[in-house]
């Protein structure tokens, strides 16, 4: 991604920025995509871009998920 003032990501990230971001692979997000697991994502024309605001959550989600895993195995 371009270099911008720390907390000033654009709203709208392409599938390459998004993979950066959760430090993936593309072909994972394209993946997860397929399977309907990943990040919400949409098409404007014929880019897939993803919100930023739907990584964060996302990102918060799957944290939540291994917190509640990691407990019922105690």
């Amino acid at each position: 991604m371009p270099d911008r003032p720390t907390g000033q990501e654009p709203e709208l990230l392409t599938i390459a920025e998004a993979a950066e971001l959760l430090r993936a692979p593309v072909a994972t997000l394209r993946y997860w995509r397929h399977l309907g697991t990943g990040p919400r994502s949409f098409r404007l024309g014929r880019r897939v871009l993803y919100r930023a605001d739907d990584l964060r959550s996302w990102i918060d989600v799957q944290h939540a998920q291994v917190a509640n895993d990691s407990r019922s195995r105690r």
